[in-house]
């Protein structure tokens, strides 16, 4: 709340920077805030490249004047055309060719909100290994909807995969455990069964992204 009510200068001064730079429904500087967390994306195009710098100096500026302090740890300037990536609340973003073949943002979740989530659910299986699975699948299950809910986004397939894979041997491992086995019972009980009889969350789909809405005068 502290940093919202800091930094609404910021946005203000970076609103006023897109529609100066405007033109029609094209911007030529775009950001996002959440928190005391920015990033600023200017155009790629060699003509643009003193908004970056003019961009760079009116930040500093903006926040001299509140007498905040920028950390140069986490603060970069890169060239995303180049290879690089930045990240942003648990994604990381980079430049790169969509299946049609043209540039786009790909953003995917950060290795280490992957290992996050994995070790929380690792505590789980770790301190109730003596209970019987529905009450860990009870515990567990709210855990991968939230998380799932919120990185479902973007280009998160791959990484959902990971996780699914992950939790299923868990599961498994668990069961056959109780059962005074090893492994991990890949015949005694099929994929299927895990989500239906047991309920375990089965809910890894990506939202698809809907299309933007043209002007009305581009519309045929």
């Amino acid at each position: 709340m502290l940093s919202n009510l800091y930094l609404n200068e910021v946005d203000r001064m970076l609103e006023r920077a897109k529609e100066v730079t405007r033109n029609g429904r094209y911007t030529s500087i775009e950001y996002a805030r959440y928190a005391d967390d920015l990033v600023i994306l200017v155009d790629g195009y060699r003509r643009w490249n003193w908004l970056e710098d003019a961009a760079w100096r009116r930040l500093v500026e903006e926040l001299a004047k509140l007498d905040v302090q920028l950390n140069h740890d986490k603060t970069r300037r890169l060239d995303l055309s180049q290879g690089g990536a930045f990240s942003f609340p648990g994604f990381d973003f980079r430049r790169a060719k969509t299946r049609r073949g043209v540039w786009g943002a790909r953003y995917t979740p950060r290795m280490k909100a992957r290992t996050a989530i994995l070790q929380r659910l690792k505590e789980v299986f770790h301190r109730y290994r003596s209970q019987p699975i529905d009450r860990v699948i009870a515990l567990i299950n709210p855990i991968l909807r939230g998380w799932v809910g919120y990185f479902r986004v973007g280009h998160s397939s791959r990484c959902f995969g990971y996780v699914q894979d992950w939790v299923e041997k868990k599961i498994r491992r668990h069961l056959m455990r109780a059962h005074q086995r090893q492994g991990f019972g890949w015949t005694r009980w099929s994929r299927t069964w895990l989500y239906e009889a047991l309920g375990l969350f089965n809910g890894y789909r990506v939202a698809p992204r809907k299309p933007k809405a043209l002007p009305a005068q581009e519309v045929s």
